[in-house]
């Protein structure tokens, strides 16, 4: 008897909301300011935590954050960092809340968010071609040259590390090792 379930990313088999994240958004080219920005907050959040426990507050954040509309995010206050240390559907972190606030703002000083995460990689996502996930690394030049820049524009919970996941999940980088079935569905996006 053969088994017929595609091949996956190995993490991607830690139930069925990392499954669906893993086939439908992990590693496809997203070009919309406000996804990249909820996408810069949710891989900061998930600083020292599992990214399924993020994935699993995702809607929470959605709520507790107006839909990452940075506009609305930049505008809040001090009222609202207490609303959302008592918001039990994100994580409850002061350092995280108030940093995704000021990331906003900071996001809204640049002049294109869009162009300006892509021109990381010259506007065209990166193919990587790993055997498999051990071979990923979890930064790279890029993502440190990432991280200096936005820190040096006020932006925080942006280390290499965690500017080189969001690469991954924003499809900066296709980190699909090839023999993943999405591996060449997201280097036809590209």
């Amino acid at each position: 008897m053969t088994d017929s379930a595609p091949q996956r990313c190995s993490w991607a088999r830690d139930g069925a909301e990392m499954q669906r994240y893993h086939d439908t958004i992990w590693g496809v080219p997203q070009r919309t300011a406000v996804t990249l920005f909820e996408f810069l907050t949710l891989e900061g959040a998930q600083a020292g935590l599992s990214w399924r426990t993020i994935l699993l507050k995702r809607d929470g954040y959605r709520a507790a954050f107006a839909g990452f509309d940075p506009t609305v995010v930049a505008a809040f206050t001090d009222d609202d960092v207490h609303r959302l240390m008592n918001d039990a559907s994100i994580v409850r972190n002061r350092a995280k809340i108030t940093s995704t606030i000021g990331n906003a703002r900071a996001w809204l000083a640049l002049d294109d968010p869009v162009e300006f995460i892509w021109g990381f990689v010259d506007g065209a996502p990166m193919q990587n071609r790993w055997s498999e996930m051990g071979q990923v690394p979890a930064l790279t030049a890029i993502s440190d040259r990432m991280s200096k820049d936005l820190k040096k524009r006020g932006f925080r919970f942006v280390g290499s590390t965690i500017c080189y996941a969001y690469m991954q999940a924003c499809g900066l980088v296709n980190d699909h090792p090839v023999t993943c079935f999405r591996h060449d569905e997201c280097a036809a996006l590209g």
